[in-house]
């Protein structure tokens, strides 16, 4: 008689064998080239993450681009830069077409070129020759021009902050011819060559009157401008009434240390604009710089202050729905989920980890699945009780004090095995690096277990959202398993599609495919 051990009788389906080898040397399934492309789109940020640094994930963009057509990289671009709210990649993709697809590039270009950081990023990745070109072309050229002369004044505006290219550097290569007397006035301001005050914005006006005499009102124009005249506390309160909302979320310490809370009713009214509905979805903030803003407040910002922040996050996960049936939400907080969730990037790495975005994710989803299992794992389960009347932020914290160890993405799986727990939807989030429950061939545990869990759940779903770039994953996508990626509140809208079987079947592939060009 054959070894029994060797040949036990299978339970469920006949599972593939893995097909790659992920960045801990173990099993894993390869994503397909336009899921994998979809997956950079919504998480890299060409910055050095724990797994890959940046030239590798340069590397892999453009290597996968190199397989696709032009019109799902338009696509792909589009969607991560609209619903994804990403910019390095989108700029990079768009670049990629820029010498794929001519008119596929025209269509896209204002669609994901929508302010000047974008416009910034396009430009210095076009001049870095990563691409294929070192200068911007004929038709880049004509449509930068087009940006420069007609966006909006304040937009334009906004867009002299930054440098590496600066504005002016891009005026410079571009040449822009102005289509009146408004640009050609903002043009020769930003070339800081003689110009008709007359004819420039307002704010612009006011901006050169005031260097000159203090006594009126502090111009409408962004803060870095005004920097240099050593303003005082009454001069930045006025700065912080008239900032957009993303600039006042981020600079809440400089308010405090400007003495801008002192004044009777600032704290008030800043918190009453942090927690505005309608300024919150205008700045499609992600859910994670909230969380930011929130852990980054010294003493100084009053506690109003920091409890706006909440309201805010609060109100800016409303989007979040409850998932049909029992649902069971499994945050990843082994030690690589100690890294950026943005990577790591000279003077830009962020403050936020990617095990306090998967807390942050977990909260949100026990928030409205008020009887939802949370399973937080690294080698295995850890144990936590989590309040669903607590806040997102508070229980997000909680979680995230929870990290160290290995990773092993089929522990989670192995406990609801064990206590027979039932679910309809389970869902992981986590690096996807798994490797403490490596198999030596076939199947890759997660797998393995998942196919045993549904012996009994047959209903069951699997969601794996993974918050880094990435090529493999450890479950392989089928009708009753999804893998999307990203760290906006898209992610959210995009499970719950999933979880109530409205999804197109080629899941997030086929909401990219329904992009219009």
């Amino acid at each position: 008689m054959a070894n029994k051990a060797l040949f036990q009788s299978a339970r469920g389906k006949l599972l593939p064998a893995a097909s790659a080898i992920n960045s801990e040397g173990a099993l894993a399934y390869a994503l397909e080239p336009k899921q994998a492309l979809a997956q950079y789109a919504a998480t890299g940020t060409l910055s050095n993450t724990f797994y890959a640094n940046a030239a590798e994930q340069l590397e892999t963009v453009l290597a996968l681009t190199a397989t696709l057509d032009a019109e799902f990289i338009a696509k792909t671009a589009i969607y991560a830069r609209t619903k994804g709210s990403m910019k390095d990649v989108p700029a990079l993709l768009l670049a990629v077409l820029s010498s794929k697809n001519s008119e596929l590039f025209k269509a896209a270009f204002p669609k994901v070129i929508d302010n000047g950081r974008m416009l910034r990023n396009f430009v210095q990745i076009m001049r870095s020759g990563v691409t294929g070109r070192k200068s911007l072309g004929s038709l880049p050229k004509r449509l930068v021009e087009a940006w420069l002369n007609t966006c909006a004044e304040p937009k334009l505006i906004d867009a002299a902050v930054g440098a590496d290219p600066s504005l002016r550097d891009i005026v410079r290569m571009v040449h822009p011819k102005p289509i009146d007397a408004v640009r050609e006035a903002m043009f020769a301001w930003v070339l800081n060559r003689p110009h008709a005050m007359e004819a420039l914005p307002e704010s612009l006006q006011a901006l050169a009157r005031y260097r000159f005499d203090r006594s009126g009102a502090v111009p409408n124009v962004p803060f870095q401008m005004l920097t240099a005249l050593n303003l005082n506390a009454e001069e930045w309160a006025q700065v912080a009434r008239s900032a957009g909302w993303q600039m006042v979320r981020m600079n809440l310490n400089t308010f405090a240390r400007h003495g801008v809370f002192e004044i009777a009713g600032m704290a008030e009214m800043i918190a009453e604009r942090l927690r505005d509905p309608v300024a919150i979805a205008k700045a499609r903030v992600f859910p994670y710089q909230l969380m930011a803003a929130y852990f980054a407040a010294g003493a100084q910002v009053p506690s109003v202050v920091k409890e706006a922040l909440q309201d805010a996050m609060e109100i800016a996960l409303e989007r979040v729905e409850a998932y049909p049936g029992r649902v069971v939400v499994c945050p990843d907080v082994s030690g690589s989920m100690a890294s950026a969730i943005t990577g790591s990037r000279k003077g830009g790495t962020s403050a936020v980890r990617c095990i306090q975005v998967a807390a942050l994710v977990t909260a949100a989803i026990v928030r409205a699945n008020r009887n939802a299992l949370v399973l937080p794992f690294a080698e295995k389960v850890k144990e936590i009780e989590i309040n669903a009347r607590d806040s997102v932020m508070t229980n997000a914290a909680k979680l995230a004090a929870l990290g160290g160890g290995g990773t092993s993405c089929s522990a989670p799986l192995k406990r609801l095995i064990e206590v027979e727990e039932r679910a309809d939807l389970v869902v992981l989030v986590s690096d996807n690096e798994s490797w403490v429950d490596n198999r030596k061939t076939g199947p890759t545990e997660t797998l393995r277990l998942w196919e045993e869990f549904k012996v009994k759940n047959r209903q069951a779903k699997l969601v794996c959202i993974d918050l880094q770039p990435n090529r493999t994953t450890q479950a392989l996508e089928r009708e009753d398993v999804l893998n999307v990626g990203g760290f906006s509140d898209e992610v959210f809208e995009v499970v719950q599609q999933f979880a109530s079987g409205t999804l197109n079947s080629e899941h997030g592939i086929g909401l990219i495919e329904g992009v219009a060009v």
